[in-house]
């Protein structure tokens, strides 16, 4: 689910890129070069079009990222927790280990110097 969130992350990202490139700056931007949707739909309704397409892309990109990071805190939450156990297993395995000491090395020791 993660990469499905960053798939749809880097799309929009790209076509809010594009968007902003088109709209018309101070300088003329490269709306310029677009004429024919200025022709078909007015100076006016394009400029109000593209305005609205980059907020909305803006404001997909924000509310996916906030998704993605709360899709990847719960599956990180769930490896943390397998993690612990892991941990909890092992250190419960030495303590046993350390407490049930092993003699049979010394007793085989005593037994050949006899």
């Amino acid at each position: 689910m993660y990469t499905f969130f960053t798939i749809l992350i880097v799309i929009a990202s790209i076509l809010l890129i594009l968007i902003v490139l088109v709209q018309n700056s101070k300088g003329g931007g490269l709306a310029s070069g677009f004429s024919s949707s200025n022709n078909i739909m007015g100076v006016r309704k394009t400029t109000d079009f593209l305005e609205k397409t980059t907020w909305i892309l803006a404001t997909a990109v924000i509310l996916l990222s906030i998704l993605a990071v709360g899709v990847k805190s719960g599956d990180t939450l769930v490896n943390e927790s397998q993690i612990k156990e892991q941990v909890l297993e092992q250190q419960e395995a030495m303590q046993n280990a350390a407490a049930t000491p092993d003699f049979s090395e010394q007793a085989e020791g005593e037994e050949t110097a006899e």
